[in-house]
């Protein structure tokens, strides 16, 4: 008879979002291994530190503390929110699965349930005041805004799910702008009150998925982890996070990208990439996109993501990021 196997450890973040995608990840692990998943929670920088994501660093504040404990051999595997990854994959861990993505959209939560056109109506040329961390979203807001002749103010908030409606529900903030996808995992969708076009507004790159890592040196699990990759959000994300690192730029940049994959009935047939850059205040963005064959490797997808950063880059996008990471 065989020894009963230990439990896998999963590193994950303490917040209730990051929680609900661990223990969807566990769930799916369970049952492809068979094997007991225990949850181990870790603090990370960004968790603890009170200052806007752009303040500081933005680019892996949630990410270090779990890579840490993975070196160290303190959890077995890890669970990331792909967004929050910074675009240089470490060669000591492995990047084992991207499950299939959620909804990559941002959403507005507004006060009395109202969209963003009802509020300036009911604003009466007075401002919407709308919250959110993200310089990507304030620069395409503003940008909107200023297309449409609407008078909103973007005010930069930190904290989770929670504080960031209560901003809405106290009457401090008109709306708050939030990721699809965070909502729907702990069941929340309820909540919104519009789902903001990629039009009009771009996630960020890898935005909705998920991303499971393990160490290099760990194949076997790597291997069994691989099973829950999803082909097409793999190439999807890559493609967008290839357009990121070619901006040289942090995941807190004003940078969103979205890669679709358009489908002619039943077959997937082109992708279509779309980025943008833009002035936090909205007063200039360059926004562009290429669409061709799905790529069917992970080079071929990087390419496309160079190819139309530096279509951006000739357009004055460097110019549009602020200090650019390096």
């Amino acid at each position: 008879m065989t020894q009963t196997q230990k439990a896998l450890r999963l590193g994950t973040r303490r917040s209730k979002l990051a929680m609900a995608q661990s223990g969807h990840v566990a769930d799916a692990v369970r049952q492809l291994t068979g094997r007991d998943v225990e949850l181990v929670e870790i603090t990370t920088y960004g968790d603890t530190s009170r200052e806007q994501l752009a303040q500081i660093g933005g680019t892996g504040v949630f990410v270090t503390a779990l890579r840490d404990a993975l070196l160290r051999g303190d959890v077995d595997f890890a669970v990331h929110s792909l967004k929050d990854l910074p675009t240089t994959q470490p060669e000591d861990l492995t990047l084992a699965a991207t499950p299939r993505r959620e909804d990559p959209r941002d959403v507005l939560i507004g006060r009395d349930g109202m969209t963003l056109a009802e509020l300036t109506e009911a604003a009466e040329g007075g401002v919407v005041r709308i919250g959110t961390g993200s310089p990507r979203r304030m620069a395409q807001l503003n940008a909107c805004a200023h297309q449409r002749g609407l008078r909103l103010e973007t005010v930069p908030i930190r904290g989770n799910i929670d504080t960031r409606i209560g901003f809405v529900r106290s009457g401090e903030l008109d709306a708050v702008v939030l990721a699809a996808a965070g909502l729907s995992r702990i069941g929340r969708t309820d909540e919104v009150t519009e789902f903001l076009d990629p039009d009009h507004v771009l996630p960020a790159p890898g935005q909705g998925a998920l991303a499971i890592e393990c160490t290099a040196a760990n194949a076997e699990l790597a291997a069994t982890l691989a099973e829950l990759d999803d082909p097409f959000t793999r190439i999807a994300v890559t493609a967008e996070r290839s357009l990121l690192a070619a901006l040289e730029a942090g995941c807190s940049a004003p940078v969103g990208a979205l890669a679709d994959l358009l489908a002619e009935g039943q077959v997937v047939n082109e992708m279509r990439l779309r980025g943008v850059v833009g002035a936090t205040d909205g007063s200039a963005l360059v926004q562009l996109s290429t669409t061709g064959p799905v790529p069917t490797t992970q080079e071929r997808a990087e390419a496309l993501g160079r190819e139309l950063a530096a279509e951006m880059l000739a357009k004055g996008a460097a110019g549009l990021m602020g200090e650019r990471a390096h």
